[in-house]
């Protein structure tokens, strides 16, 4: 699906042209355009886009950081890829025996392992990070307003063209 239509020559599209439809990603032109890819995030719009040598090829809504977790702004560059990562800080203490969830949400610099229990980290499939232990991943859970940890959480299957079509020291600008 291509709705680039009006935004030729522009790097930005508007709030209008940004807020058209649903998440979508061109494969055909992410493949066949010239120039470096990059992503831009909008904190604002709460929207990820990505461009293949200045031309959008995607849109996603995104979930960033909340209040106390702000995710920050900048220009970065990609620093590495994981397609199946899990969080060091934040997941679930589960029961060594029984494999149930003991305590959930946990923040590993803050809570305890209780006794009998091992450490799982939350999922962060298709991860891309950029600013130290931030990046783009994979969620269930993206109800398109700050309610992450600080990372970008995306739907699956953006998160799963994003990482594709991303590459090691790719520019990823984050702005409001």
């Amino acid at each position: 699906m291509l709705l680039v239509g009006g935004l030729v020559g522009t790097l930005w599209p508007s709030f209008a042209e940004a807020n058209r439809g649903g998440n979508w990603f061109d494969d055909a032109a992410a493949m066949n355009s010239s120039g470096a890819p990059s992503i831009r995030i909008n904190l604002s719009e709460q929207k990820a886009y990505f461009y293949k040598g200045g031309r959008l090829v995607g849109s996603s809504f995104i979930s960033s950081g909340k209040k106390g977790f702000r995710t920050g702004t900048g220009k970065f560059r990609v620093l590495a890829k994981r397609p199946n990562h899990r969080s060091s800080i934040y997941g679930s203490y589960v029961d060594r025996n029984s494999g149930r969830v003991v305590r959930a949400d946990v923040d590993t610099r803050k809570h305890r392992r209780p006794a009998g229990t091992y450490y799982r980290g939350a999922k962060m499939n298709h991860y891309i990070r950029f600013n130290g232990g931030i990046g783009l991943h994979a969620s269930g859970h993206v109800p398109r307003y700050p309610a992450s940890h600080g990372c970008v959480r995306m739907p699956p299957h953006m998160a799963r063209k994003f990482y594709q079509y991303s590459r090691v020291g790719m520019p990823v600008t984050v702005t409001y």
